[in-house]
């Protein structure tokens, strides 16, 4: 077992972990951030895209003793005091999401994106979340949602706010 010391969606977890285990299997697992999703094991589908200091990964494909130290945000660590983030109030509203399975990694991905390029193209919302797959809705609608939120947020505001974080976790 190693011990893994991460900061996820503002709360500091210290926690044993096998070393092999990813870390989609311990937001899911240990922390209980099941919005979190796995969808292929394979880093294809884009459902499990978390922010990692800032970036969004794919976390089936980083293991949790790879996010020692970092700062994690995943899709429940998004909105603030019962607000969603302007991302997922677009999805909403545009209706960017039909079984919505694929929809936390793509709002994780969108929030990335607008966080580099706050004011993209079609074309630059298309290639910035193709790494996330939706199979139900043909991504006009997602595209949509994405280029709503650009327009209702202020540049840098897609990047969640930090805050002293009390720590949690049991140590196993």
């Amino acid at each position: 077992m190693t011990e893994v010391r991460v900061t996820v969606d503002g709360v500091n977890y210290a926690d044993d972990v096998e070393p092999r285990m990813l870390l989609a299997q311990y937001l899911r697992e240990t922390l209980g951030k099941t919005g979190t999703l796995i969808g292929c094991d394979t880093s294809n589908c884009g459902a499990c895209t978390v922010s990692l200091n800032g970036q969004s990964v794919k976390s089936c494909s980083v293991l949790a003793v790879q996010a020692d130290g970092a700062e994690v945000t995943t899709i429940e660590g998004l909105a603030r005091d019962g607000t969603l983030h302007p991302v997922q109030e677009a999805f909403r509203e545009c209706h960017g999401l039909q079984c919505g399975y694929c929809t936390p990694g793509m709002i994780m991905a969108a929030v990335d994106l607008l966080g580099d390029n706050p004011d993209p193209t079609e074309q630059e919302v298309r290639e910035g979340i193709e790494g996330n797959l939706c199979r139900c809705t043909g991504y006009q609608n997602i595209v949509r949602a994405v280029q709503s939120a650009a327009k209702t947020m202020k540049p840098g505001a897609a990047q969640p706010t930090e805050q002293a974080a009390p720590v949690a976790g049991g140590g196993n």
